[in-house]
Parts: structure tokens; C-alpha cells; sequence
């Protein structure tokens, strides 16, 4: 996925460390989306809530996954989702859609 966005021509920051997205989100430059995997993440509704209070909810887009948060659930914070099975052009998609909305 990373490879992609960066193709279509987006500066991108990928990490599996909440530490190191926490230190993005919350400088005054925020990233103009932020793509949150729920699939095998540890602390998920901590990470949603850190975010919830961080971001605006339309700038961030979550991948749902096995055990996680149902998309409604998700959504009703204000965040976008998608759920699986999804493919990473769909992601990127996505993507453009919301980052050309802002």
C-alpha cells in the first residue's frame, strides 16, 4: 500500500508504532490523512480514541478487521472505513477520494 501512494505521488509515513503516529498527529503540520489497520493491532480502541481526540475523524480512514470494531461502530465516531476484503487499489482509491475532499 505504501509503495502505491507513493506512486500516485503522496508523501507517505508508514509504521507499526502507535508511538511514532502519535508524534505526527499531533504536530501542528498534521498529516492530511491517516490510514489506521485494525487487523492484528494491539490497544485498536485506544489507538481510535487517541485518535478520535487528535484528528479531525474525516481525515482518518480505518481497515477493519477480524475481531475488530464493526465499520458501524467505527463510523459512528466520524471516522471513514473500509472493510475487508478489500485490495490496496481500493485503499488508494480511497485515499485520493478523502485527501481531494479537504
Amino acid at each position: 500500500m505504501r509503495a502505491q501512494l507513493i506512486e500516485e505521488g503522496y508523501e507517505v509515513v508508514a509504521t507499526d508504532d502507535w508511538t511514532t503516529v502519535k508524534s505526527y498527529v499531533q504536530l501542528l503540520l498534521k498529516p492530511r490523512l491517516v490510514i489506521v489497520d485494525l487487523q492484528g493491532l494491539p490497544g485498536a480502541q485506544e489507538v481510535l480514541d487517541d485518535l478520535h481526540q487528535t484528528m479531525k475523524p474525516g481525515r482518518v480512514l480505518v481497515l477493519t478487521g477480524l475481531g475488530a470494531s464493526t465499520p458501524a461502530e467505527i463510523q459512528r465516531r466520524g471516522f471513514q472505513t473500509m472493510a475487508r476484503p478489500i485490495t490496496v487499489g481500493d485503499i488508494v482509491e480511497k485515499a485520493t477520494a478523502l485527501v481531494r475532499r479537504r
